[in-house]
């Protein structure tokens, strides 16, 4: 199995991805759920932190509360 940083860094930057065609899921430990995040949401990958934009407002993700990813909707990546 690929692990999350590198499988996120290679949808970020591999011209052959596209990152449009990704969802997240993650588990937010605040309101106790998992939610999904488009990936192009995602404004940097930094250190073991996603830096995700939504609604004007920058969210510091760490990446072990990522739970999976979907390409077009097929799971590629489970944790």
């Amino acid at each position: 199995m690929i692990f999350i940083l590198d499988l996120l860094n290679k949808i970020k930057w591999d011209p052959n991805e596209h990152p449009k065609d990704y969802i997240i899921t993650y588990y937010d430990r605040v309101a106790d759920i998992n939610k999904e995040l488009k990936f192009e949401y995602i404004k940097k990958i930094e250190g073991l932190f996603i830096i995700v934009e939504v609604d004007d407002k920058e969210i510091n993700l760490p990446v072990h509360r990522i739970r999976e990813v979907r390409k077009n909707g097929k799971l590629i990546w489970k944790r």
